[in-house]
């Protein structure tokens, strides 16, 4: 008799509905709050780097607490750091809709980051855990599919509430959504990773977030001149780093364990993923927001500009991976970012007055492509570059590599582009920085190509045959607030050098959680 519920029964579909609700809920608020930014700035009286601060503080709490977060949960229960997680953002999200400044809302931004760091890894975990082994792929696609759903219609949803309503709906959704997880989250068995054993990590936690909140301070508040602060935030962000690997370095269960990055392979996957999340970044941070200030577009139909890219990685990111796993990654990895510099090239020429059939749906759907060719191959590379005892740990550098790409890009390129303070919101300033800021992520994806080409071993995915009558396990499109990164798989399961990777990450339209 196999342990755990099967995919067809009663409590396996509460499982899969509270995982998917609860996942889903900060996917479909992660990818509409860009579009929502004009009307937050303009309604707040809100600078350039408070919408900065409006993404990145949910990013740099997300990207400093998401390894933590898994560890809390393989230690003190799964489904219960998951329903403090929710709660947490839902809470967050209330105090989101009512903030009165953007002060406020920037605090409140940053408390979503943590309840998103609490679940995120827990959904995905509670079904590895609660499925029995055979039904692992359906549940798990089934996942995929639901919340890619979610993260698909954001934009759409996040500007019409925008529309009709007011940016604050855009937050209000999630209280339903949280309350009803939350009341039915018993129905989810709590499960635990019984090798676990030591202290957490804590000094590694509280330095990883001190060494990414004092950099990213420093960058985003610098245009608006330097001050003894913003020097000491810096300085004390660069002391915080070293210490942090000084720490990682001799602690006894590290949350970011050095070691893993011995493998040349497993540093180059992450090296790209670095470089090319920067670019998708900038890009889902400005794009959205440019339709509008520059072209005049509505919440909602700059929202649905996007949906192309979402569309393309849903249908193709499962094959892209499985491409991957028959040619190699360094092939699909090369061409993608290039694809993705074309497409954000061909964005530079976009100026008011052009048509969206002719110019942006072009540019958009070429982006899509190279996203596609992208996303799932680079986490199934980075996985395959690790040993398989640290598969989890490995999916979660790679995840946390990519949400720290996209937060130092907002951070920085609205400085290079020269849209700070109020110019954000000129149209003809918008248009002349964009441009700027498109061509400087159209150069990092096209850095990241060429050093995909330059370092990935093409037998780097080889594997046997999937065994007969198991499934691929596809992994999901992983969205969030300002770009996505690949997901977490967490370390319940280790992945046999037999089983097929799939889609192992995508790329969310306007948003990433």
């Amino acid at each position: 008799m196999n342990d755990g519920l099967a995919y067809k029964s009663a409590p396996g579909r509460w499982v899969l509905a509270v995982a998917v609700l609860g996942s889903g809920m900060a996917f479909l608020d992660s990818t509409a709050v860009n579009v929502a930014l004009p009307d937050i700035g303009r309604d707040l009286d809100a600078s350039t780097s408070s919408l900065q601060w409006i993404i990145n503080g949910y990013l740099l709490a997300l990207s400093a607490l998401i390894l933590l977060g898994g560890s809390l949960g393989d230690r003190y229960g799964r489904r219960r750091i998951f329903v403090v997680g929710v709660g947490i953002f839902t809470i967050a999200s209330l105090f989101c809709a009512i903030a009165p400044s953007d002060e406020m809302l920037v605090a409140a931004r940053f408390l979503q980051g943590i309840g998103g760091a609490l679940l995120t890894p827990g959904s995905l975990a509670m079904i590895e855990a609660s499925f029995r082994r055979e039904d692992r792929p359906r549940a798990i696609g089934a996942w995929s599919g639901l919340t890619g759903v979610a993260a698909a219609v954001g934009p759409l949803l996040g500007g019409y509430l925008v529309d009709a309503v007011s940016w604050r709906a855009v937050f209000l959704i999630n209280l339903p959504i949280g309350a009803f997880v939350i009341a039915t989250a018993s129905h989810v068995p709590e499960s635990h990773d019984p090798t676990v054993s030591g202290r957490l990590d804590g000094r590694g936690a509280l330095l990883g977030a001190l060494a990414l909140g004092g950099t990213t301070y420093a960058l985003v508040e610098a245009p608006g001149g330097i001050s003894p602060a913003i020097v000491l935030a810096g300085a004390g962000g660069v002391a915080a780093l070293v210490a942090f690997l000084a720490v990682e370095r001799h602690a006894a269960n590290p949350m970011l364990p050095l070691g893993i990055f011995a493998s040349r392979q497993f540093s180059a996957a992450n090296l790209v993923t670095f470089v090319v999340y920067a670019a998708f970044g900038g890009f889902f941070f400005l794009f959205v927001s440019f339709l509008q200030i520059s072209l005049g577009y509505s919440p909602i139909a700059a929202g649905a500009a996007t949906l192309p890219v979402t569309v393309l990685t849903l249908v193709f990111s499962a094959r892209a991976g499985g491409l991957a796993q028959r040619i190699g990654p360094r092939i699909p990895l090369t061409l993608g970012p290039l694809l993705v510099a074309v497409g954000l090239l061909m964005l530079t020429g976009i100026d008011p007055g052009d048509a969206y059939l002719a110019s942006v749906l072009p540019a958009v759907v070429i982006f899509g492509l190279g996203i596609v060719l992208v996303a799932a191959p680079i986490t199934a590379t980075v996985l395959a570059a690790a040993d398989e005892r640290h598969a989890g740990v490995a999916s979660g550098i790679n995840n946390a590599v990519a949400r720290v790409a996209s937060l130092l890009a907002v951070a920085v390129l609205p400085l290079i582009a020269g849209i700070t303070g109020q110019s954000f919101y000129e149209p003809s300033e918008m248009t002349d920085g964009f441009h700027v800021a498109m061509f400087v992520c159209a150069a990092l994806a096209a850095v990241g190509g060429v050093i995909a080409w330059l370092t990935l071993s093409d037998d780097l995915l080889a594997a046997e045959p999937t065994r007969r009558g198991e499934a691929p396990v596809p992994v999901p499109a992983e969205f969030s607030c300002g770009v996505a990164g690949p997901p977490l798989r967490p370390a319940t399961e280790v992945i046999p050098a037999s089983r097929d990777i799939t889609a192992e990450g995508a790329l969310g339209s306007a948003g990433h959680t």
